[in-house]
């Protein structure tokens, strides 16, 4: 036996000069790698190793980059990765100026679509297909690798009622592990185990009656079965649908055991998959665990009350409540859109809904912000995860464009608390009852420790506050971000030319206090974790405008470009929003 093959292999093509008999080695080897990587440098764990046979199969069988492969989400696409060129440099996925930890066309020519967020794959892989006919190469490739929580998202629908009345050469593989982040929910999860059961006769498969050939359920981690129904595939024309089964987590027993926590678990020993203890205690708790048991403690007293979320029940914490009140609190699946008018149609009827969405996940719903809520002035109340620059999940996570994208919409209004006691008393405020939507933002991480027992306050809407006086410089702030500027604050030696104040509200904003500083400073700083086109800064400089002030203002914050993978902190550096810029910075007025 030739030891170590996966050394050999740079690229598709070094694959395919294997024997076939000799692909069970590397898929072995390939998964050591993928463990002794991630358990070092950290990641997403389980999603790639369950497609670890299915993506040697797949590179092996199809002439990868000329055919083209699409990885929904791209959680389990460093297998991909590792065998197409980019193995020597894997162990610097998701660092700032490594590889992406997700799919990326400027990366790879074998990285056909950019991936972060789900349920694109097959309207991306339809559109290349048809292109493919227009051009008349009726012979290349289409694939879309899709799991079973991706598939139920409304636009893979879309995807797939369009092509199964086309005759592109297009295969979708349904890789069904009843998971995706969280267990997958809903009618069409149930459907599916009942297809890997064997309950549903075939003449009634659904994707049959969409006019795919459909063939399945196969074991996913048998390689030979599945390069042989591939090859088999591969002399089909039109529409195809392959259902795989697979474990996520596969060859890991813990990741097995445990594929929520083992989706990206951090560090842990590749030996034995323990974790590696974080030493948290009495830290604060993290933003999201405030959300979800603040939300736990009003709903127990309000019975009113609503909790919904795509799909990110652990994520948000919103499974506290899922626990406790499963009656009122929903996990719809990867559907954004439908979370939304949900919560609006649940608001027509005089509910409290609590909607948590990631902030990049809300893109997806603009629509229905817009026309299913703000339209009607219906009191949703938005709670978005993850606002600001999120980390290692670089471009496609980093929640930078909300502050942006809401601010235009009327009837809106926007909230940023500074620290988690600002956000336990902006959702208790929301719940005594608003005459409008009303998103709250607020970040990945942790802040202060919270003292559990304080009551709550309710906050004025549209009121700032100076959290410190100054006598040249007025600092106006953001959300979280303005901790750093405390703490940047405290560090200068003529701070007391530096006042501090805490916009927490974009809109509205407390034009009262505006008038005053307009009046008393020439120079105004403002600081966001989001998009300077269009945020909280632009706000600032519109006021200004509009009431003819000519004091100075340098708006600090997200560039006008894309922010690519790193550690928050580093992030924060680029955009000289961190402590240390942001002393420079005022060390100059």
């Amino acid at each position: 036996m030739t030891k170590n093959l996966l050394q050999h292999i740079n690229n598709p093509t070094d694959l395919r000069q294997l024997d076939e008999a000799q692909l069970p080695q590397v898929a072995q080897e390939l998964r050591d790698f993928i463990i002794d990587v991630v358990s070092v440098k950290e990641g997403h764990l389980g999603a790639s190793l369950g497609v670890v046979e299915l993506t040697i199969a797949l590179h092996y069988v199809f002439d990868t980059p000329n055919d083209l492969l699409i990885w929904d989400v791209g959680h389990q696409a460093y297998g991909h990765k590792i065998l197409t060129e980019r193995r020597k440099i894997f162990h610097t996925n998701r660092q700032l100026d490594g590889i992406s930890g997700f799919p990326k066309r400027s990366e790879s020519v074998y990285d056909a679509f950019g991936v972060g967020h789900s349920s694109t794959s097959i309207s991306a892989a339809l559109g290349m297909a048809i292109a493919s006919n227009l051009k008349g190469d009726f012979e290349k490739h289409h694939i879309a690798v899709i799991g079973d929580a991706s598939i139920a998202s409304g636009m893979a629908f879309e995807g797939l009622n369009h092509a199964g009345v086309t005759d592109a050469n297009l295969l979708v593989i349904l890789n069904d592990n009843a998971i995706g982040i969280d267990p997958s929910v809903g009618a069409l999860k149930k459907y599916l185990t009942a297809v890997k059961e064997g309950k549903n006769p075939r003449k009634n498969n659904m994707i049959k009656s969409l006019n795919f050939d459909y063939s399945g359920p196969i074991d996913g981690h048998d390689i030979f079965a599945v390069i042989k129904e591939l090859k088999r595939l591969q002399k089909i024309k039109g529409p195809k649908f392959l259902h795989i089964i697979t474990t996520k987590g596969k060859g890991l027993q813990q990741a097995e055991d445990d594929q929520v926590k083992y989706h990206a678990p951090g560090k842990f020993d590749a030996n034995t998959g323990e974790i590696h203890p974080k030493f948290e205690e009495n830290l604060p708790p993290k933003y999201q665990d405030v959300f979800g048991l603040t939300l736990l403690d009003l709903a127990k007293a309000n019975e009113k009350i609503i909790g919904i979320t795509p799909a990110m029940p652990s994520g948000s914490s919103l499974k506290l409540m899922m626990d406790a009140i499963p009656e009122r609190a929903f996990d719809v699946g990867i559907a954004e859109q439908h979370a939304v008018t949900l919560s609006a149609g649940m608001a027509t009827q005089g509910m409290v809904v609590f909607c948590n969405i990631y902030s990049t996940f809300l893109q997806r719903a603009y629509d229905q912000v817009i026309h299913d809520v703000a339209l009607q002035n219906l009191p949703v109340i938005f709670c978005l995860d993850r606002a600001g620059l999120v980390g290692e999940d670089g471009a496609t996570h980093h929640g930078v464009f909300d502050l942006a994208f809401l601010r235009c919409i009327p009837n809106m209004i926007i909230y940023a608390p500074l620290n988690e006691i600002a956000l336990r008393n902006i959702l208790y405020t929301a719940q005594l009852g608003l005459n409008h939507p009303i998103a709250i933002r607020y970040p990945r991480g942790r802040g202060q420790i919270v003292d559990w027992q304080k009551p709550y306050e309710k906050i004025e809407i549209g009121k700032a506050n100076c959290l410190k006086k100054g006598t040249k410089v007025a600092v106006l702030s953001n959300g979280t971000i303005g901790n750093n500027v405390t703490l940047a604050l405290a560090k200068i030696p003529h701070q007391d030319t530096i006042a501090h104040y805490d916009f927490a509200f974009v809109k509205p904003l407390d034009e009262n206090l505006l008038h005053t500083i307009f009046i008393s400073f020439e120079d105004i700083i403002t600081i966001e974790d989001g998009a300077i086109k269009g945020g909280f800064g632009t706000t600032i400089a519109e006021f200004a405008s509009k009431n003819n002030y000519n004091s100075k203002i340098k708006v600090l914050g997200i560039p006008d470009e894309f922010i690519e993978q790193g550690t928050v902190e580093e992030l924060q550096q680029y955009c000289k929003i961190d402590v240390r810029s942001l002393e420079i910075i005022f060390s100059s007025y």
